[in-house]
C-alpha cells in the first residue's frame, strides 16, 4: 500500500510519524511545497518573531528522521490536482503519483481582503514572512495591524517589544471577542493598551497605501508597513470533487466523502462526537494530535478524534492556555487575580462548564479540561482556595 500525504507542515509530518509509530511499513510519500523541512508555525508569531527561538527549535521532526524511517520527502514540490477516480496526484512537473490512501494536510492561507492595496501588505504564514516582519521591527517602523485576532495581537506584542509604534484596526468592539467573548477580550485589550498599542475599534479599512491606511470614516493612519491578519482560508483547491464546506468535510475518523482520502489540520472540518458538531480549528493542537487518529483509521484500527479545541498564546508577560468551545455561553466565572493577570476562568452554559482558560497559572490545563461537561458549584469554582481537582469529585 502507498500512502501519499499532501502538505509539508506539522500535520503532514506528524501523520508520517504516526503511521510509522503504529507499525505501518509500506510506502509513505510526503509532498511538501516549501523548500524547508516541515516546521511548526506558532513560533512564527511568537518566539521566533520576537527573536527568542531559532529555526531548529521548531522543526516538526529532525531532518534525518525522514530518511531513517523510509519516508520519501519531496520538498519544494507542489500538487496541482488529484484524480480521485484514478487514485493519482498530479505534481507541478506534470508527473503523476499513485496512491492507495491519500491524506490532505494542505493547511490554510492568510485571507486577503478585497480592499485596494491589500495585495501589497504584509501577511504571516511562512518562516520567510516572519523574517520579513523581523526586519520591519528592527528598523523601528510604524506598523498598522489590520485584524484583532491571535496572529494580529501576537505580532503587535512582538512589535511593541521591539520598540515599534503599533496601531491595531479591527471591525469589532474588542480584540478576540469572537474567540473569547467580551469578558476575556477586555483583558487582552487592556494588556495591549498598557503596552502602548493604539486601537481603532469598530473600524474598517477602505484602502492600504504606500504610506498607511485609510479608514471608513476618512481617517488616515500613517504607517511604514501594514500587516493584514484577518483570518485564514482553508486550502481546498485539491479537494475538488469531495464534500467541501469551510474546509474539507470529514467524519470523526477524519475520512472525507471519498473512503480512500482523509484530511487533517487546518484544512479539515471535522465532526467532533463530544461536541456533536463539525469544527475547523486553525490551531497547532489539531495539527499535532489529529495525525494519530488518521493513521489509526487508515490502518483499520478504529479511531475517533474527540479532543476539545485547544490553543495557547504568549503576549508580553501574559501566557495562557484555552480549552473548550464557548459557543452559546451565558456565564463566565473567574478565580484568581484578574487585574494582575494571574487567574483561571470558566465559561458556562446552563450551569455546565463548556470551556476554560488559565492565564499565567500553569499545570492546571488538564484539570480544567476534566471540568468540561460538569456542573460544579459556582461559588466553589470561583474560590481559588478550592482545589480544582476536588471539583471533579
Amino acid at each position: 500500500m502507498t500512502i501519499v500525504i499532501l502538505g509539508g507542515g506539522l500535520a503532514g509530518a506528524k501523520t508520517a510519524e504516526a503511521l510509522r509509530a503504529q507499525g505501518y511499513d509500506g510506502v509513505v510519500v510526503l509532498v511538501a511545497g516549501e523548500s524547508h523541512h516541515p516546521y511548526e508555525r506558532p513560533p512564527l508569531s511568537k518566539g521566533y518573531l520576537g527573536g527568542k527561538d531559532d529555526r531548529v527549535s521548531f522543526k516538526a521532526l529532525p531532518d534525518d528522521w525522514y530518511a531513517k524511517n523510509s519516508v520519501e520527502l519531496r520538498q519544494g514540490t507542489t500538487a496541482t490536482a488529484v484524480d480521485f477516480a484514478a487514485h493519482q496526484v498530479v505534481l507541478d512537473d506534470g508527473s503523476r503519483l499513485d496512491y492507495d490512501k491519500l491524506v490532505l494536510a494542505t493547511g490554510s492561507s492568510p485571507r486577503v481582503p478585497s480592499i485596494p492595496g491589500a495585495e501589497s501588505a504584509l501577511y504571516l504564514r511562512t518562516v520567510e514572512d516572519s523574517d520579513r516582519l523581523r526586519e520591519v521591527f528592527a528598523a523601528g517602523s510604524r506598523l498598522v495591524v489590520v485584524g484583532g485576532g491571535w496572529i494580529g495581537l501576537e505580532a503587535a506584542s512582538a512589535a511593541r517589544q521591539a520598540g515599534v509604534e503599533v496601531t491595531v484596526v479591527l471591525s469589532a468592539a474588542l480584540p478576540l471577542q469572537r474567540a473569547l467573548g467580551v469578558e476575556l477580550a477586555r483583558v487582552f485589550a487592556d494588556l495591549h493598551v498598557e503596552h502602548g498599542v493604539e486601537f481603532r475599534f469598530d473600524s474598517r479599512v477602505e484602502e492600504i497605501t504606500a504610506t498607511g491606511v485609510r479608514l471608513d470614516d476618512g481617517t488616515v493612519l500613517p504607517a511604514d508597513h501594514v500587516l493584514v491578519a484577518v483570518g485564514a482560508t482553508p486550502n481546498v483547491e485539491l479537494a475538488e470533487g469531495l464534500d467541501v464546506d469551510n474546509g474539507v468535510v470529514v467524519d470523526a475518523t477524519l475520512r472525507t466523502s471519498d473512503p480512500d482520502v482523509y484530511a487533517v489540520g487546518d484544512v479539515a472540518n471535522a465532526f467532533n462526537p463530544v461536541l456533536g458538531k463539525h469544527l475547523r480549528v486553525e490551531h497547532w493542537a489539531n495539527a499535532l494530535n489529529q495525525p494519530s487518529t488518521v493513521a489509526a483509521a487508515i490502518l483499520g484500527k478504529g479511531a475517533s478524534y474527540q479532543e476539545q479545541p485547544y490553543f495557547f498564546t504568549d503576549q508580553y508577560d501574559l501566557g495562557m492556555e484555552f480549552v473548550g468551545d464557548i459557543d452559546g455561553y451565558d456565564q463566565v466565572v473567574f478565580r484568581g487575580d484578574v487585574p494582575g493577570r494571574e487567574f483561571v476562568a470558566f465559561w458556562l452554559k446552563g450551569g455546565v462548564v463548556v470551556a476554560g482558560i488559565n492565564v499565567n497559572v500553569w499545570e492546571v490545563n488538564d484539570q480544567i479540561k476534566s471540568l468540561i461537561g460538569t456542573s460544579p458549584d459556582v461559588d466553589r469554582l470561583a474560590d481559588p482556595n478550592v482545589d480544582l481537582a476536588a471539583l471533579t469529585r
